[in-house]
């Protein structure tokens, strides 16, 4: 599947957002947005998607597929198993818990990735912060990381940025952002799209009364 295809896919379940009013996460404005939680309800959607990720790093002999918690633990099972039905080889499949500034391998997990031939992935890649932690968690109990596997790049990162080798994402997305004082939609007084992002926050924001 190409780009364009994968895009398409995305946009069918509602997951690609374009010509609305975002508020995101940093609290920047924009008019586009990524909703990676509207995939995970397709099951079918979310292994082909996942068989993609799987098929680029059939060269790395992967052992075990890692995530953080929560959002990429189902895309670390639907890798783990395309992986597995490529090679007919078991491939684990393992997550990170976040814990304070890190992410922790817990549950006797850290014992299963050590010395194992591991890949870490993750739905979308904004700043790469998580995944860096997941990174480094893995390298602290003795895994050998081949790279990243994600569904959308949307923050133009590099495999040199994440501090990994490879770098697979299935869609590059740019995204613009703007400070709420700066943005264009705001001064259209386009409405704010409440459903996702930090819209209905910071709409609740602006319904209070200013002391």
């Amino acid at each position: 599947m190409n780009e364009q295809e994968i895009l398409g896919m995305l946009g069918k379940v509602g997951a690609v957002i374009t010509n609305s009013h975002v508020v995101y996460t940093s609290g920047k404005h924009g008019s586009a947005y990524v909703n990676k939680d509207a995939v995970y309800p397709y099951t079918a959607i979310t292994s082909r998607l996942c068989r993609n990720i799987a098929k680029r790093f059939l060269d790395e002999q992967v052992e075990a597929v890692i995530a953080p918690a929560i959002g990429g633990v189902i895309l670390a099972q639907w890798t783990a198993y395309r992986l597995y039905k490529f090679r007919m080889r078991e491939v684990l499949a393992l997550y990170a818990e976040k814990a304070d500034d890190a992410f922790v391998i817990k549950r006797g997990y850290d014992k299963l990735i050590a010395g194992k031939r591991a890949l870490v992935v993750e739905d979308v890649l904004t700043t790469g912060g998580s995944v860096k932690k997941v990174v480094d968690a893995a390298r602290q109990a003795g895994a050998l990381v081949v790279g990243v596997g994600a569904l959308c790049n949307r923050g133009g990162l590099t495999a040199q940025t994440l501090g990994v080798a490879r770098l697979e994402a299935l869609v590059s997305v740019k995204l613009d952002a703007w400070d709420a004082a700066d943005c264009p939609l705001c001064a259209r007084n386009v409405p704010i799209n409440a459903s996702v992002g930090k819209g209905r926050e910071f709409l609740e924001r602006q319904q209070r009364p200013q002391t």
